[in-house]
């Protein structure tokens, strides 16, 4: 690999982690707002013009306020927990197709970081990593409210982490590969994967929820019972980590979504556009089209949290449990059959 190539990877990385942080922080600002419509409240609206520098006053307070690590936890976890947390939310956008290939002076630049032939698998990797950053900052504040937290945090991962695996499978079967580039190649104009695998979006769309702990499923941080839960013990930017890794994973688990069944950068009469753009803008116009899915999807996601409340603890199970995964075995024998016989 050139000098120049290994410039434009780094330069690739540099931009989605920009992306990824600027996402995370608006979206602290676009829940609010949401919940204003929502509640008939009018929202941040002090900090800047209609409130849009808010993100940005609470991302300075929470630099400037005091470091505080309580006498009976353990240091060394009780920074770990936080830092891991961010690590895992932020390295997840790595094999992610962002667009077409786009030519610049010259130069073809992909719009993935790194196309590897199992991308899904490393996907599910970083997500069955994410969960140890809850885990260990839950069990490091030697606090009891923050330890049932990290306990329901554990229990709720790895019971939905099963629903959300076996609906991929079904949708493997579909595309013979797990490649995020291919899958989002095959669907090129209308031939969105959701159209053939409508139940298994739907089951992948509520395990993205228990996943990135938002209500319904936001049990390990739930106010009402455990006070904050994994974090409660936390302050400063060890706890603002942990409210930008939620929101950078409600950021990923969108793209991972639009990636996988809504068609990632493709739309009807795409070919039509790239031919009229160029090869430049029209490869743009398709990240712009890509970009413009996952925040619908985050809306969606912000949108469920002010209008159903959350489950109870044995509610959350028993639908992991005794619904998603029937449900998704179900799924995967009838996509087979359907596939073998027609």
């Amino acid at each position: 690999m050139e000098i120049a190539d290994i410039l434009i990877k780094f330069g690739l990385i540099i931009v989605i982690f920009l992306i990824s942080l600027v996402v995370a922080m608006y979206s602290t600002y676009a829940e609010r707002k949401v919940a204003a419509f929502f509640q008939d409240r009018v929202g941040p609206n002090r900090a800047g013009p209609w409130g849009i520098l808010q993100p940005l006053a609470d991302g300075g307070k929470m630099f400037l306020k005091e470091e505080i690590i309580p006498t009976n936890a353990t240091p060394f976890l009780f920074i770990v927990g936080p830092s891991l947390a961010i690590l895992t939310a932020c390295i997840g956008s790595a094999v992610i197709p962002w667009g077409q290939n786009i030519v610049i002076a010259g130069k073809t630049i992909p719009l993935q970081v790194t196309d590897i032939n199992v991308g899904i698998l490393y996907i599910f990797g970083v997500v069955s990593l994410g969960v140890y950053g809850v885990m260990i900052g839950g069990w490091a504040s030697n606090n009891k409210y923050s330890l049932l937290g990290a306990i329901r945090a554990a229990s709720q991962n790895i019971s939905y982490e099963i629903s959300m695996g076996l609906s991929i499978i079904a949708l493997l079967l579909v595309t013979h590969t797990l490649s995020l580039g291919e899958i989002a190649q095959q669907q090129h104009g209308w031939h969105w994967n959701v159209i053939y695998q409508p139940v298994g979006f739907i089951l992948f769309l509520i395990c993205a929820f228990a996943e990135t702990n938002r209500t319904p499923f936001d049990l390990p941080e739930c106010e009402t019972e455990l006070v904050g839960g994994y974090h409660t013990e936390y302050s400063s930017m060890k706890l603002g980590f942990y409210l930008f890794a939620e929101y950078i994973n409600m950021f990923i688990s969108s793209a991972v979504m639009v990636t996988l069944y809504w068609g990632s950068y493709n739309y009807p009469g795409m070919d039509y556009m790239n031919g009229l753009l160029g090869p430049t803008w029209g490869p743009l116009l398709g990240f712009a089209v890509m970009f413009f899915k996952v925040l619908l999807f985050i809306f969606f996601f912000m949108w469920v949290r002010w209008t159903i409340p959350r489950f109870r603890y044995d509610q959350l199970m028993d639908l992991g449990w005794k619904v998603l995964i029937p449900l998704a075995i179900a799924n995967i024998v009838i996509t087979a059959c359907v596939i073998t016989f027609l």
